[in-house]
């Protein structure tokens, strides 16, 4: 690739911070020239954006193929059938983006692929001798995000890797599911990504055993859980932490006591004297199944995400609508309890041993106070549902967890047979049975990853690209292009660095030596070269590193130049 004339490429900065941006990734990559908003969530990638987003790719497909996967290509537009096979059709929710064509049917613009690549499965699969068989592709995607927000991080078109195994055993599936966490994490180190790898909730595309790469940083959307002492990591939606000790209260009897206009566990606390550890909280939900109460202690916040999972149903719905709350329980908003419900319920497990609760009196203005579970009220089934927090206790080894954010840049699936008994993806075993593709899907945020990089890797004056994955190695500012030998002499370097695989940036715009410095900065190249009149006079150059700004001087002939920049770079990528 032949070095690049800035004058004659599509780089446009801005000084000025983008009011529509609220975290630094986006901020820069608007003003560093990588991408510009079309729509909410939707963003085009303008050339100096797109040069490092084919440099993510390009070590996420090396990753790939280094493990066996083959690349190939699915449609993004698929068919509504398949997805009504697999129940998700309404399950996925409105984030699909769904369209009918000039003959009625129906189609969705592809979130994930797992419908058509099991289809794909299932007419080419046969026998044992076809697996194991790992297919992936780099493609867009399609979410209607409900609040497409912080730039390529939640946006609603998107690049993404998803890689899709097949297998006739589960441990066939571990072990390409290692393989596929081993060349994850090296892609993101690749990219000079942070990572923490933790336990994470599998949602929608099913399956018992899920892992999210999480990029550090305190603009993330998710929180994860990490305990320094033994290890264990989950994002916080499914993290475990040890239940805490029941209320030190006596146990007495159950009395139903008026309390006027008292609704929320704060104001219970003040009106009756009690510990928020006493108070237990019930809500309303409604699935498949129909309704059902959930129980959490008032010191806890309920994770939605962990009783979704434990109950197996993406339609569940929290009822926060006062009449529908009434129309199903019988009971007014506020003063909600688990007193004769005649619905089934279900409680977090440190609801189990609170000696004397205070839990509403489901008729307006009155609480129950001295409720013991199983003796006042039945509780179907106890789970793991609170939220945990900074400073509770592992759920492994007891020592305090910490709360950190990340950014989700991969997440990996092993999703047994969902989808390969829904679609009929079976194989022929050695013993001639017909068993279902035990199956395996692995995906990264290709575009998310940018984002992510400049999250972990800027400064107040802009981005500062790992070498791997910079759009260019060297910014070459010309302080006076209108000057024949220092255009003569940039041009011979650019060239130099060009033959030897190292990308050049000749800034040969008519702008001030200020403006060129703060727009190097701006970009975050690794390497900056000064020519000016110091290169012509002194014969020498000098290269500042963007990282640190440490500067080094260079024998202005292109040889020296090759070197010099080969070992900074070299050093830069250790």
């Amino acid at each position: 690739m032949a070095y690049v004339k800035w004058s004659r490429y599509l780089l446009p900065t801005w000084k000025e911070e983008p009011a529509e941006a609220e975290i630094p990734s986006h901020k820069l990559m608007l003003r560093a020239g990588l991408i510009r908003k079309v729509a909410s969530g939707i963003y085009e990638f303008l050339p100096f954006g797109y040069r490092a987003l084919r440099k993510v790719e390009r070590i996420v497909r090396e990753e790939m193929d280094s493990i066996g996967a083959l690349e190939m290509k699915l449609p993004v537009l698929q068919p509504e059938e398949l997805w009504r096979r697999t129940g998700r059709w309404e399950d996925f929710g409105p984030e699909m983006f769904k369209l009918t064509d000039r003959k009625g049917q129906g189609f969705a613009l592809g979130p994930t692929h797992e419908e058509i690549i099991t289809e794909l499965a299932s007419r080419e699969i046969s026998s044992w001798r076809d697996l194991p068989l790992t297919l992936y592709q780099i493609g867009e995607k399609y979410r209607d995000e409900i609040r497409p927000r912080f730039g390529v991080m939640r946006a609603r078109e998107f690049l993404m890797k998803d890689a899709y195994s097949f297998h006739t055993s589960w441990e066939s599936l571990e072990e390409t599911y290692n393989d596929m966490y081993k060349a994850y994490y090296r892609a993101f180190l690749r990219c000079g990504l942070k990572i923490k790898v933790v336990e994470a909730p599998t949602g929608v595309m099913g399956g018992n055993v899920s892992h999210e790469f999480m990029a550090v940083a305190e603009t993330g959307e998710d929180e994860i859980a990490l305990c320094s002492s033994c290890g264990y990591a989950a994002n916080r939606q499914i993290a475990h932490a040890r239940p805490p000790s029941p209320p030190r209260v006596e146990e007495r009897p159950l009395e139903l006591v008026e309390t006027p206009g008292v609704r929320t566990v704060e104001e219970l606390v003040e009106f009756l004297g009690v510990s928020p550890s006493q108070v237990v909280k019930t809500f309303i939900y409604v699935g498949r199944g129909g309704p059902m109460a959930v129980l959490v202690r008032g010191d806890h916040e309920l994770e939605e995400t962990k009783l979704l999972q434990a109950v197996g149903d993406p339609t569940l719905r929290r009822v926060d609508d006062p009449d529908e709350v009434e129309g199903i329980a019988g009971a007014p908003f506020g003063f909600l309890g688990p007193i004769g419900l005649r619905i089934p319920v279900l409680a977090d497990e440190a609801v189990r041993d609170i000696p004397a609760a205070v839990v509403g009196g489901n008729r307006e203005g009155y609480h129950y106070v001295g409720a013991k579970p199983g003796r006042d009220f039945a509780v179907e089934r106890y789970l793991d549902l609170r939220r945990v927090q900074e400073g509770d206790p592992c759920g492994h080894c007891g020592a305090p967890l910490r709360i950190r954010r990340g950014i989700e840049v991969g997440q990996i699936f092993q999703l047994g047979t969902k989808y390969s008994e829904a679609l009929g993806a079976t194989f022929l075993d050695r013993d001639g049975s017909e068993k279902p593709v035990i199956m395996g899907c692995y995906g990264i945020g290709v575009s998310r990853i940018l984002g992510a990089v400049i999250e972990q890797h800027h400064d107040d004056q802009g981005i500062i690209w790992p070498v791997e994955i910079a759009p260019f190695h060297v910014v070459i500012p010309v302080l006076r292009p209108d000057m024949g030998e220092q255009m003569e002499l940039s041009e011979r370097l650019a060239e130099a660095l060009d033959g030897a695989g190292m990308e050049a940036l000749l800034d040969d715009r008519d702008r001030s030596p200020g403006e060129k410095f703060h727009d190097a900065k701006l970009i975050g190249v690794p390497l900056m070269i000064v020519v000016g009149p110091r290169a012509l006079k002194r014969g020498e150059v000098e290269v500042e590193r963007r990282r640190d700004g440490a500067k080094t001087s260079l024998p202005a002939d292109p040889a020296s130049v090759v070197e010099g920049v080969r070992e900074l770079l070299r050093a830069e990528s250790i």
